[in-house]
C-alpha cells in the first residue's frame, strides 16, 4: 500500500488481529506512481528481498477511485486485471490467489477491471471519458507496476477500497506528488485550500475508505 495513511490503516488493522500463533505478514509501504513503484520493486528483486524472506505471495492493499456510478465510496474491489493508460498494457493478477480472496470475502468484494494512470485523475469529466475508453471500473496509480513481480514466481493480487466517486471533481493535487512517489506537505495543503468543497469531499471519502481498509485488513488476517 502507498506510504502514509494507507500504510498506517493496514498496520492498525493488523494490530487488531487476535494472535493465532501464525506470523503476521510483512507489511511494506510503497511509493505513489507507476515508475517509482517499478523502480522500488526492481530494487527489492535485485537485492533478493523476496527470496531472503521466503515471499511467494504479495497482496497489494490501498485506496482507489471509482470510474463507474456502480462503485461507490467504501466499496471493496478485487482486481481481476488492469490496463495501463500509456502505453496500453494489460496486466493480469494471479488467478489462484485472486480466486482464494474472492471466495474468502464472498459478497463483501466485487471483481473489477482497474485502470492504472501515470497521473492523478481529479476531473469527473475525465473519469467518465476513461470509463468509456477503457471499460475499467476503478483507477489507481500503481497497479500496472506489479507486472514486474508478475514476471517472477511471486503471485500477486490487488485489493482496494474506493475513496472517491466518479460524479464530482477532486482537488487537483498533482503538484503534491514528488517524482519519487511521496507526498509533498506544502503543495498538498495549498491544493486543498484552493478548492475547499472538493477538498472536504476528498477528505471525507478518504476517511471512510481508510476505515474500511483497516476493517478489511483485520478481517482478512483473522480468517
Amino acid at each position: 500500500m502507498s506510504a502514509g495513511f494507507e500504510y498506517q490503516a493496514v498496520c492498525r488493522g493488523l494490530s487488531c488481529v487476535v494472535s493465532t500463533g501464525i506470523p503476521k505478514p510483512l507489511v511494506l509501504p510503497i511509493p505513489i506512481g507507476v515508475e517509482p513503484l517499478a523502480r522500488y520493486l526492481e530494487r527489492l528483486l535485485g537485492d533478493g528481498y523476496f527470496i531472503k524472506n521466503s515471499v511467494s505471495q504479495v497482496l497489494v492493499l490501498g485506496l482507489c477511485g471509482s470510474l463507474s456510478p456502480q462503485h461507490n465510496v467504501g466499496d471493496i474491489v478485487l482486481y481481476k486485471d488492469c490496463v495501463y493508460q500509456s502505453p496500453e498494457v494489460w496486466c493480469g493478477y494471479d488467478p489462484r490467489l485472486t480466486s482464494l480472496l474472492h471466495h474468502a470475502l464472498e459478497e463483501k468484494v466485487t471483481l473489477v477491471r482497474g485502470l492504472t494512470s501515470d497521473r492523478l485523475i481529479w476531473s469527473a469529466t475525465e473519469k467518465r471519458q476513461l470509463y468509456q475508453a477503457y471499460h475499467a471500473d476503478v483507477v489507481d496509480m500503481e497497479g500496472a507496476a506489479l507486472k514486474v513481480l508478475g514476471e517472477t514466481d511471486v503471485a500477486v493480487a490487488m485489493l482496494r477500497v474506493i475513496s472517491d466517486g466518479c460524479l464530482h471533481n477532486l482537488p487537483n493535487l498533482t503538484p503534491a506528488i514528488s517524482p519519487g512517489g511521496s507526498l509533498r506537505p506544502l503543495p498538498l495543503a495549498m491544493g486543498l485550500l484552493r478548492q475547499p468543497l472538493a477538498a472536504n469531499r476528498l477528505i471525507q471519502g478518504s476517511i471512510r475508505g481508510l476505515q474500511v481498509l483497516q476493517q478489511l485488513t483485520t478481517l482478512l488476517f483473522s480468517l
